[in-house]
């Protein structure tokens, strides 16, 4: 076969895939319009088609059903996500206020404690035997300002006699304070109710007051410190809810709340330290456990849309949106994506009806017809709409 024979198959092949193709795919003839094929051929342009045709080829002659949902407004939901440490809502090392040997260890490792319960006693041999010596001298003073005012009614002592006598019982009363002071020192006690740890002392040692003895801690609610970026310092307030989850995979609640917000921002890091307080009624949660923290900050509001409205083309995304009958392209730029609807930003009105089924023959300007007679906007967030 020769050459031209075989270009003149390859043309009319081509020719006969193109009617084709024109004949039966509606899109194919706005296509070869915005690409000037249509007048090379011969074929009339779409855009002086016939009144009603609605862009639709060689098709059923009529608006282009198409189904409708209606634009409502949503808001921006900013999301922070931070790694925090976990302490208790107090937390005290108990040490002895002065030095002495451990007479008997009242708590042991683990134990819950109430606050004034008695965890140490000390050797106070010496604290009793002081405590009883003041109280003789306050005897004795008692005794000797009771003997001289019976003698000053005689004449026979003298006033300043009197006045030290009761300078006398004054201190005697001092000592004994002072003693019980002491006394009491040799009892350590709980400082606050809690959880205590491991117990660092036992019988017969020698403590001073720079040992510690335990650690109690408050456990009962958790404050997870954290730190979030500068640009939604705005949106934080103190009680804001805030979602929680334990990094070492420990069942927690779900949701904790904002407790404090620092005053200054971190130059190096651009970053404002916060606290989140969590409940612990379980029990299950511990100081210095790491978490992670997450903030839902509420951001600008925008047009949301079905997810199935936004199209794309070489120029970006797009939406069809219908007034007067008619199908408008409307650019616009998505802000966020949700499970079923889109946030965008573009030309668009809370109520604005855009198309989300049948966009395949839509062009600018063509008649449309709602699908959906009443066009009810999806889960009910838009009301019907008739063109």
């Amino acid at each position: 076969m020769s050459l031209f024979k075989q270009t003149l198959l390859s043309l009319v092949a081509v020719a006969a895939a193109l009617a084709l193709w024109i004949v039966f795919v509606p899109s194919a003839r706005p296509m070869l319009d915005r690409i000037g094929v249509l007048g090379l051929l011969g074929i009339e342009p779409v855009a002086t088609a016939p009144q009603g045709a609605g862009g639709g080829g060689f098709g059923p002659r009529g608006p282009a059903k198409v189904v409708l949902d209606g634009v409502i407004q949503d808001v921006l939901s900013q999301r922070v996500n931070a790694i925090g440490d976990g302490r208790a809502l107090r937390s005290v090392e108990v040490r002895a206020e002065r030095t002495g040997s451990v007479r008997a260890v009242e708590v042991a490792s683990g134990q819950y404690v109430e606050e004034g319960a008695i965890m140490v006693r000390l050797e106070d041999r010496a604290e009793v035997i002081a405590l009883e010596r003041a109280r003789l001298m306050q005897a004795d003073a008692e005794d000797e300002l009771r003997r001289l005012t019976t003698l000053s009614d005689s004449g026979v002592v003298t006033a300043v006699r009197i006045r030290e006598a009761e300078l006398a019982l004054q201190n005697a009363l001092l000592a004994i304070r002072q003693a019980e002071v002491d006394l009491d020192q040799t009892v350590v006690t709980a400082p606050i109710s809690g959880w205590l740890g491991l117990v660092e002392v036992e019988h017969g040692d020698r403590l001073t007051a720079q040992d510690v003895i335990g650690v109690l801690t408050d456990r009962s609610q958790i404050i997870i410190d954290f730190r979030v970026p500068e640009r939604v310092i705005g949106a934080l307030e103190v009680g804001k809810e805030v979602t929680v989850r334990s990094m070492s995979g420990v069942p927690i609640p779900v949701s904790g709340r904002l407790t404090a917000i620092d005053n200054v921002v971190d130059r190096a890091s651009r970053t404002l330290r916060v606290q989140a307080s969590l409940d612990n009624d379980s029990d299950r949660l511990r100081e210095g456990m790491a978490f992670e923290v997450t903030v839902d900050v509420v951001g600008q509001a925008y047009p949301s849309v079905d997810a199935l409205a936004v199209q794309w083309s070489s120029q970006g995304s797009f939406v069809w949106r219908v007034q007067d009958g008619k199908a408008q392209r409307v650019p616009v730029v998505i802000r966020q994506r949700n499970p079923d609807r889109v946030l965008v930003e573009g030309d668009l009105s809370e109520g604005d009806m855009v198309v989300i089924e049948g966009v395949q023959t839509l062009r600018p300007g063509a008649e449309v017809a709602p699908a959906n007679e009443a066009a009810a906007a999806r889960d009910g967030k838009a009301t019907a709409a008739t063109l």
